[in-house]
Protein backbone atom coordinates (compact mmCIF):
# COMPACT_ATOMS: atom_id res chain seq x y z
CA UNK A 1 0.00 0.00 0.00
CA UNK A 2 1.66 3.59 -1.03
CA UNK A 3 2.05 5.68 2.16
CA UNK A 4 0.81 8.40 0.41
CA UNK A 5 -2.66 7.52 -0.75
CA UNK A 6 -5.83 7.03 1.82
CA UNK A 7 -8.00 3.91 1.24
CA UNK A 8 -11.61 4.88 0.20
CA UNK A 9 -12.96 1.81 2.18
CA UNK A 10 -12.16 -0.70 4.13
CA UNK A 11 -12.28 -3.18 1.21
CA UNK A 12 -9.66 -0.88 -1.11
CA UNK A 13 -7.29 -0.80 2.17
CA UNK A 14 -6.96 -4.48 2.07
CA UNK A 15 -7.11 -4.76 -1.67
CA UNK A 16 -4.10 -2.37 -2.12
CA UNK A 17 -2.06 -4.79 -0.04
CA UNK A 18 0.20 -7.56 -1.60
CA UNK A 19 1.91 -10.12 -0.45
CA UNK A 20 2.53 -11.21 2.94
CA UNK A 21 1.30 -8.23 4.74
CA UNK A 22 -2.39 -9.39 2.35
CA UNK A 23 -2.14 -12.66 4.09
CA UNK A 24 -1.87 -11.46 7.51
CA UNK A 25 -4.75 -8.96 6.72
CA UNK A 26 -7.16 -10.69 5.34
CA UNK A 27 -7.87 -13.48 8.14
CA UNK A 28 -7.31 -10.67 11.13
CA UNK A 29 -9.71 -8.34 9.49
CA UNK A 30 -12.09 -11.69 9.07
CA UNK A 31 -11.54 -12.66 12.78
CA UNK A 32 -12.36 -8.98 13.77
CA UNK A 33 -15.49 -8.31 11.80
CA UNK A 34 -16.70 -12.28 13.12
CA UNK A 35 -16.11 -11.37 16.99
CA UNK A 36 -18.85 -8.91 17.78
CA UNK A 37 -20.67 -5.92 15.98
CA UNK A 38 -18.09 -3.20 15.22
CA UNK A 39 -18.09 -0.29 13.03
CA UNK A 40 -15.26 -0.61 10.58
CA UNK A 41 -14.08 2.43 8.78
CA UNK A 42 -10.41 3.90 7.77
CA UNK A 43 -9.18 6.45 9.82
CA UNK A 44 -5.55 8.04 9.69
CA UNK A 45 -5.06 5.49 6.94
CA UNK A 46 -5.42 2.64 8.48
CA UNK A 47 -8.81 0.34 9.29
CA UNK A 48 -10.07 1.20 12.44
CA UNK A 49 -13.11 -0.75 14.77
CA UNK A 50 -15.50 1.31 16.21
CA UNK A 51 -17.53 0.43 19.35
CA UNK A 52 -18.87 2.83 21.78
CA UNK A 53 -15.79 4.63 20.76
CA UNK A 54 -12.22 3.26 19.03
CA UNK A 55 -11.49 -0.29 20.20
CA UNK A 56 -8.81 -1.47 17.62
CA UNK A 57 -6.73 -0.86 14.67
CA UNK A 58 -5.14 -2.87 11.96
CA UNK A 59 -2.18 -1.05 10.42
CA UNK A 60 -0.23 -2.48 7.31
CA UNK A 61 3.37 -0.81 6.91
CA UNK A 62 6.19 -1.77 4.64
CA UNK A 63 7.51 -4.33 7.11
CA UNK A 64 5.08 -4.93 9.73
CA UNK A 65 1.50 -5.52 10.06
CA UNK A 66 0.17 -3.54 13.75
CA UNK A 67 -2.87 -4.91 15.72
CA UNK A 68 -3.68 -2.33 18.40
CA UNK A 69 -6.01 -2.09 20.91
CA UNK A 70 -6.97 1.09 22.50
CA UNK A 71 -7.76 -0.65 26.13
CA UNK A 72 -4.44 -3.53 24.75
CA UNK A 73 -2.76 -2.54 28.43
CA UNK A 74 -5.76 -4.65 30.21
CA UNK A 75 -5.40 -7.38 27.58
CA UNK A 76 -2.11 -8.74 28.29
CA UNK A 77 -3.42 -11.75 29.86
CA UNK A 78 -4.74 -12.86 27.33
CA UNK A 79 -1.94 -11.77 24.63
CA UNK A 80 1.42 -11.18 25.97
CA UNK A 81 3.00 -9.99 23.16
CA UNK A 82 0.62 -6.92 23.30
CA UNK A 83 3.34 -3.43 23.78
CA UNK A 84 2.48 -1.04 26.06
CA UNK A 85 2.59 2.79 24.19
CA UNK A 86 0.57 5.61 23.45
CA UNK A 87 -2.42 7.28 25.00
CA UNK A 88 -5.40 5.89 26.20
CA UNK A 89 -4.11 2.38 27.33
CA UNK A 90 -2.66 1.96 24.14
CA UNK A 91 -0.98 -1.91 23.79
CA UNK A 92 -0.13 -3.11 20.39
CA UNK A 93 0.73 -6.16 18.62
CA UNK A 94 3.65 -6.41 16.06
CA UNK A 95 3.94 -8.96 13.17
CA UNK A 96 6.31 -9.29 10.90
CA UNK A 97 6.70 -11.37 7.86
CA UNK A 98 6.21 -15.38 9.44
CA UNK A 99 4.24 -14.34 12.18
CA UNK A 100 0.43 -14.77 13.03
CA UNK A 101 -1.73 -15.00 15.70
CA UNK A 102 -4.64 -17.94 16.07
CA UNK A 103 -8.38 -16.80 15.22
CA UNK A 104 -9.66 -17.62 18.72
CA UNK A 105 -7.30 -15.25 20.10
CA UNK A 106 -8.06 -12.41 17.69
CA UNK A 107 -11.80 -13.05 18.87
CA UNK A 108 -11.15 -12.68 22.50
CA UNK A 109 -9.35 -9.77 22.25
CA UNK A 110 -12.16 -8.40 20.15
CA UNK A 111 -14.81 -9.40 22.20
CA UNK A 112 -12.94 -8.30 25.69
CA UNK A 113 -12.33 -5.11 24.05
CA UNK A 114 -15.59 -4.30 23.09
CA UNK A 115 -16.83 -5.27 26.65
CA UNK A 116 -14.16 -2.91 28.26
CA UNK A 117 -15.69 -0.03 25.93
CA UNK A 118 -19.26 -0.97 27.08
CA UNK A 119 -18.39 -0.72 30.37
CA UNK A 120 -16.01 1.88 30.69
CA UNK A 121 -17.08 4.08 27.54
CA UNK A 122 -15.13 5.67 25.02
CA UNK A 123 -11.21 5.38 25.79
CA UNK A 124 -10.56 9.01 24.46
CA UNK A 125 -13.47 10.45 26.29
CA UNK A 126 -11.61 9.33 29.67
CA UNK A 127 -8.27 11.65 28.44
CA UNK A 128 -10.23 14.28 27.81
Amino acid sequence: MKKSTAAANPDAYVAALDGWRRELVEPLRAGVLAAGKLDEVVKWRHLVYLSNGPVLLIRAEEARVLFGFWRGQRLKEIEPRLKAGGKYEMATLELREGMGIEEKIVRRLVKEAVALNKKLGDPTDAAK
